[in-house]
């Protein structure tokens, strides 16, 4: 098994984004669209290789590996994936505002638990959450790889 097999998802160091604020301007993303049910992703890998695909003919790169997670249905979720560069075919948005981040670490039932304590963290700062982003660093092999699962919470403020 070559490296890029052994590691699908690169480590992650949360102290870079933890408890900080980004200030992004016209940051580019593509955007995509996930099936859940009830929250749960049912295509997930399937939507992050299609857009993977996608960005190697393009030359795109995703540098900081940044995927935000925008979990705005029972029944599915958009996904934006960081890129350097436009992808053709893929649909494109960009994020501008400020942004505060915090990272969390264990197993996905405790997501609400940390949605909670994150918006207290938002108001805690004196502001206002406009819009909130999930930003599962790892896949599951991966993170039980690690030994870690960490989440990044992110809040357009």
């Amino acid at each position: 098994m070559d490296k890029k097999q052994e590691e699908c998802c690169p480590p992650f160091d949360p102290k870079p984004w933890d408890g900080k604020t980004l200030k992004w301007k016209e940051k580019k993303f593509i955007k995509d669209r996930v099936r859940s049910i009830l929250h749960i992703p049912v295509n997930f890998g399937q939507v992050v290789i299609r857009n993977m695909a996608k960005m190697e003919a393009a030359g795109a790169k995703n540098r900081e590996h940044i995927m935000l997670v925008d979990e705005n249905s029972l029944w599915g979720a958009d996904v934006f994936i960081s890129v350097d560069r436009e992808v053709p075919g893929a649909e494109m948005v960009t994020l501008t505002g400020t942004f505060l981040t915090k990272v969390y670490e264990g197993p996905f039932k405790d997501l609400g638990s940390w949605t909670a304590d994150f918006k207290k963290y938002v108001a805690s700062k004196g502001k206002d959450l406009r819009q909130l982003y999930y930003w599962y660093t790892t896949c599951p092999a991966c993170a039980r790889k690690y030994g870690k699962n960490y989440v990044v919470l992110s809040a357009r403020v």
